[in-house]
């Protein structure tokens, strides 16, 4: 451990929880250096749905590299992007009866939130991008700007300006839509016509919060109506996290633009991408741009997930079953330890339980860990254990991790009722 004290920075973070070092992983399993096993609750945060060296990705990409397939290409043409075009439009947007161009950002979610904020921008002539309470779209400084967390906000040394915060679905039980229609129709509101409005469907960081699909089609209906673009950020909660591929289609709105990243490329590779609207698609050429842009090696992954995932609903009907154990475990948790958990949180395989303290999240991490799990908490003082295994994990070992989980929380729960004694 003492290369990571000496010369890794202080911002790392996951790390500090999980003081181990792993040398392998398969699945949705992780392994040391010591041979120690953990079930993996976290997913590399969503960018691993498939779960860890899928062997149908792998060996795409083993075949692909033995071949001398392009590894970095700019923007550049290639037999790898037609490839994964092809599966987008013939397997993802078709049957969903969406027509999107695609933009390739830099590889990482917050560089594709960053280039639909300035799209939006540049369309409309509009400046200002109404944003919500406690979303999370990013470290750089327009997708921090539309960031509610103070702790990575306090991180930028500098005023974020060019955003709007209205309240979520749910948020101190004020109707942030009806407060946003209001304000878009009063000349004297304060609120500057924005660009577009960007949300997450679901909000990952934010502590599983879910809009419900009236909630979204009353916010569709109100930009539709001024003007104004809907960007949904779909890096963390697409791709079937939620149960479906776009965390959007139960509402049946069809956005502006989506960001993309985290498991768009399949197998953990990083990738990243704005889809848009055909009519948005004012970019000149290398407007924004990026040295990395095309990751042959994910489109290559991408495309094998596409192809073997997403041409039925064999992969949406697991990922039903398997979110359906969550849920049963979190509603037998409420019942059975009433002093520890709020309510369930989130939705398909982004679920989660509220604490009634923080500390009771970060000490059932904590155990989790200490009994072969790894398991993060969200929400804005981390009081929310986050279930977020991949999405191809069995039935035996989602259950081995949930059981583990509630070892964890029986353990704080008698630990409280001692200190409290």
């Amino acid at each position: 451990m003492n290369i990571f004290n000496e010369k890794e920075s202080n911002v790392k973070s996951y790390c500090n929880r999980f003081p181990v070092v792993f040398t392998s992983a398969k699945g949705c399993w992780l392994t040391t250096d010591k041979g120690e096993r953990y079930i993996d609750f976290l997913a590399g945060a969503g960018s691993l749905n498939y779960g860890h060296n899928n062997d149908i990705m792998k060996q795409a990409l083993l075949d692909y590299i033995d071949k001398d397939g392009l590894t970095h290409g700019l923007d550049m043409h290639t037999e790898a992007k037609a490839a994964f075009l092809t599966a987008l439009r013939n397997h993802i947007f078709e049957p969903r009866n969406l027509d999107y161009k695609v933009q390739f950002t830099g590889p990482t979610g917050t560089n594709a939130v960053e280039a639909a904020m300035k799209l939006a921008r540049k369309v409309t002539g509009r400046a200002n991008i109404v944003t919500f309470t406690n979303g999370f779209h990013g470290c750089t400084y327009g997708a921090l700007a539309a960031t509610g967390n103070q702790h990575h906000r306090g991180g930028s040394g500098m005023p974020l300006t060019g955003t709007s915060r209205l309240p979520y679905e749910g948020y101190a039980g004020v109707d942030g839509l009806a407060l946003f229609e209001a304000m878009l129709n009063d000349n004297s509101s304060g609120l500057d016509k924005p660009a577009a409005v960007l949300l997450e469907t679901l909000q990952g960081e934010g502590g599983l919060n879910v809009a419900s699909n009236e909630w979204l089609q009353r916010l569709s209906k109100i930009c539709k109506d001024n003007g104004v673009l809907v960007i949904v950020d779909d890096i963390q909660a697409g791709c079937g996290r939620t149960g479906t591929f776009f965390s959007f289609e139960p509402s049946g709105i069809k956005p502006d633009m989506v960001t993309l990243s985290k498991s768009i490329g399949g197998y953990g590779l990083p990738m990243a991408l704005v889809l848009l609207k055909p009519e948005l698609d004012k970019w000149s050429p290398g407007e924004h741009n990026g040295t990395f842009r095309g990751n042959n090696h994910a489109f290559i992954t991408a495309t094998t997930a596409i192809e073997n995932y997403w041409q039925n609903d064999d992969f949406e009907q697991h990922i039903a079953a398997r979110s359906q154990q969550v849920t049963k475990t979190i509603e037998r948790v409420l019942k059975r330890f009433p002093s520890l958990f709020v309510r369930a949180k989130g939705r398909g395989m982004m679920q989660g339980v509220e604490c009634k303290r923080p500390e009771f999240a970060s000490d059932i991490a904590d155990h989790c860990f200490e009994n072969g799990m790894i398991i993060e908490t969200a929400g804005p003082d981390d009081e929310v254990v986050k279930f977020f295994s991949p999405l191809t994990i069995s039935e035996s070992e989602l259950e081995k991790g949930l059981h583990i989980f509630e070892q964890a929380a029986e353990h704080v729960s008698n630990a409280a009722t001692r200190k409290a004694s």
